[in-house]
């Protein structure tokens, strides 16, 4: 998964089942900035370009099927090119390349309920306020709805208590609220003073409940939404088990509806569909506590079904977000600039429709392609940008699905081809939209001839009657009125699972050492007395007072103190004893705590012998 690396009075108002997010600034149709970053023009736009090492040299337009569309030559430095079709461009001159794109302009503000995002880390990938602003119109002519940025909380908070003072993580939200982008902010280490391992959760859940509570009250109406950790259920962002997101996820919960109730707040985004995970984090009865249940996927198109399968089994049929996600391509050749092969490029680009129409089929409400600006780990480039902001490929199919799948619901998917029918807005008009794609080459046939057709980079296609030509690079179709093809139905939502959220949260610390991730368990010594440190933590304002009930295997003793007592704020320790007895592979225990008008706890742990 991508790494990216780099007080205390609750007044909690419910918004619902679904959080009611803050609203962006007015959205407009967007516009290039004068400067025109990253060479993106658009449709009816005069082009021009400087080529700084070139003078009066001759030049040549390449498009994306490298045939020459346009000549010419320089001028004191200057390409003036003129007006282009849409399309994803070069110009070459001697040796140098200079890479642009001509998009189709937007016809309608992006609408807020569009699921097409993408993931920018803005905060993390500028650093002057006029690079933001690039990346930040580079977002908003491709029709993106939502984009992810990203924190770090040691520099938000450098000594417990001390909120520092407005920085360039603020400034950064500031920039994208104002241009009308709805954001979502996620965090992934804890400072040195909250846990010595910052890629481990804080120790005192308090620290994350002030924390984000500050952080939800210093930008409530700029964030929309919050994502309390990154890809914790690997060993990059901790390897936590599925009960310690759970406990994370309520505390942040707590901290972030008392600092802003109208934020959404997400869960913790998983990286991985480890099944062992997802169970125990569903056993902690945690999904009262998140408005979105959030995903991350990097597998082949042939893994979907299975993955999107036993993610959305922890779901509890909230919506859910995938808030990282991509089918990878590597770079070659030169170390300094990280390039894909051209067929590489091709691909990264052919892929990026299909990536957002499956998570759209499959009931996202909101999909945030990874990634906006040029970033590569190992072998693999996932940037639809280079390092100056010239697009390559991908940025065109990327702002194809911005346009054509604005505000996109899944209707279905094709029962006799590739492809999956949506409703949406393309252009800012209501329409049923056809995905379509195939591993060889067909023909697929409507029952009337489409309004129009768009490959996968938004260029106009020619269609002859009913007919529609497919292969591996998707197309978009809208359809006449009343010509739907036969579909079969997407999957139904998991059933809403019922129930509140309760201020009163447990919380396991055994060893670290003692983790089994891939079986999201704790070591347990066979035969023998183990000794669990859980702490008690009351996120209310008012002081509780409750009785446990612990549930462990047949035959096995359990001991952990029946009544206990806990004022607001307070986190206390207790100690679950535990006794096995004969051979077991995976044992599961569950304390219940009932504290009356302040609700149930829950906390499920997995042992391993």
């Amino acid at each position: 998964m991508p790494s990216v690396m780099k007080f205390f009075t609750v007044m909690v108002m419910m918004a619902g089942l679904y959080a009611v997010e803050a609203a962006p600034a007015p959205r407009t149709i967007p516009h290039p900035l004068a400067s025109h970053p990253g060479n993106i023009f658009l449709h009816g736009e005069n082009v021009v370009l400087t080529a700084p090492t070139g003078t009066n040299e001759a030049w040549q337009i390449l498009d994306y099927d490298k045939m020459t569309v346009k000549d010419g030559a320089m001028k004191d430095g200057m390409a003036e090119i003129g007006s282009l079709p849409v399309g994803y461009y070069e110009l070459h001159y001697r040796t140098n390349i200079v890479f642009f794109g001509v998009l189709e302009p937007l016809a309608a503000p992006t609408p807020l309920t569009s699921p097409i995002g993408i993931d920018v880390g803005l905060a993390w990938f500028t650093q002057t306020r006029e690079q933001m602003e690039n990346f930040t119109s580079l977002s908003l002519l491709a029709g993106m709805n939502r984009v992810r940025d990203r924190i770090y909380w040691g520099e938000l908070e450098p000594k417990r208590g001390e909120i520092s003072a407005s920085n360039h993580y603020d400034t950064s939200l500031e920039i994208q609220a104002a241009a009308g982008l709805q954001v979502l902010d996620v965090n992934h280490a804890s400072p040195p003073w909250a846990n010595p391992d910052g890629r481990r959760f804080p120790l005192d859940l308090r620290d994350a409940y002030n924390f984000y509570r500050a952080m939800a009250k210093r930008w409530e109406g700029k964030l929309a939404a919050f994502e309390p950790w990154n890809e914790a259920d690997i060993a990059m962002f901790g390897g936590h088990t599925g009960d310690e997101m759970a406990s994370l996820q309520k505390a942040a919960y707590w901290g972030l509806k008392s600092g802003n109730p109208k934020l959404t707040v997400c869960q913790n985004v998983f990286a991985i569909p480890r099944v062992a995970t997802l169970r125990n984090f569903n056993d902690n009865h945690a999904w009262p506590y998140f408005d979105t249940f959030n995903l991350h996927h990097y597998e082949q198109f042939s893994e979907y079904p299975r993955v999107h399968r036993d993610y959305l089994s922890a779901a509890a049929g909230r919506p859910w977000w995938a808030t990282e996600c991509n089918v990878t391509v590597h770079w070659s050749g030169d170390e300094k600039q990280q390039e894909p092969s051209p067929e590489n490029l091709r691909i990264q680009s052919e892929r990026v429709a299909r990536i957002y129409a499956e998570d759209i089929y499959y009931g996202a409400s909101a999909v945030f392609y990874f990634m906006l600006p040029h970033y590569v780990e190992g072998p693999q480039q996932y940037g639809v940008l280079h390092k100056d902001l010239s697009p390559r490929p991908a940025y065109l199919a990327v702002a194809a699905a911005g346009r054509l799948l604005a505000d996109a619901k899944s209707i279905g998917r094709l029962k006799d081809a590739d492809g999956v029918l949506f409703t949406a807005k393309p252009d800012g008009k209501g329409a049923d939209v056809l995905v379509a794609w195939s591993e060889t080459e067909k023909d697929i046939t409507l029952p009337k001839p489409p309004q129009a057709c768009f490959d996968h980079l938004g260029r106009a296609l020619k269609v002859s009657g009913t007919t529609v030509k497919v292969g591996q690079a998707p197309v978009y179709v809208i359809l006449a009125k009343d010509s739907r093809p036969e579909i079969t139905l997407p999957p139904k939502r998991e059933e809403w699972y019922l129930g509140k959220p309760s201020p009163i949260v447990l919380q396991a610390l055994p060893p670290e050492k003692d983790i089994v991730l891939n079986k999201s368990a704790y070591h347990k010594a066979t035969n023998e007395l183990s000794e669990v440190p859980v702490f008690l933590y009351n996120f209310g304002d008012k002081p509780a007072k409750g009785k446990f009930t612990v549930t462990a295997p047949e035959h096995w003793t359990s001991e952990f103190p029946e009544e206990v007592e806990i004022a607001p704020g307070d986190r206390k320790q207790l100690t679950l004893k535990l006794k096995d007895a004969g051979e077991w592979p995976i044992a599961r225990v569950q304390i219940k705590g009932d504290f009356g008008p302040a609700g149930k706890s829950f906390l499920a742990l997995r042992f391993a012998p």
